[in-house]
């Protein structure tokens, strides 16, 4: 099994910046998929980011191309989503989540999550 824990969010103004990270313990994490999912109050679940368990695949969804970036540190079991160029609309709580096999776009296709860590974007 893979444990979670995000961290890094916080108030922020838009135009502003933040990196989140997810830290992870299992004995598998290394070959398992990672993304970022996010959550608005009164909103669904929705996907943010992805990355394969090499790196060396991302997907992001269209509404942050261009202002976030996922990464991760193999070695150090971590990955990170770093947020630029901040919007309101970005105001969420983000999730961090693992599949063993491949990135999903959909919440129901991740096989563990995180807490969240709250990030609120002020206009």
């Amino acid at each position: 099994q893979v444990q979670l824990v995000e961290s890094g969010g916080g108030l922020v103004q838009a135009g502003g910046s933040l990196r989140l990270s997810c830290a992870a313990s299992g004995r598998t994490f290394t070959t398992y998929a990672m993304g970022w999912f996010r959550q608005a109050p009164g909103k669904e679940r929705e996907f943010v980011a992805g990355i394969s368990w090499s790196g060396d695949r991302t997907y992001y969804a269209d509404s942050v191309k261009g202002r976030f970036t996922i990464s991760r540190d193999n070695a150090k079991n971590t990955v990170y989503l770093q947020m630029n160029s901040l919007k309101p609309e970005d105001t969420a709580v983000y999730y961090c989540a693992a599949n063993p096999f491949t990135i999903a776009t959909t919440p129901s296709g991740m096989d563990y999550w995180g807490k969240g860590t709250l990030v609120t974007v002020s206009s």
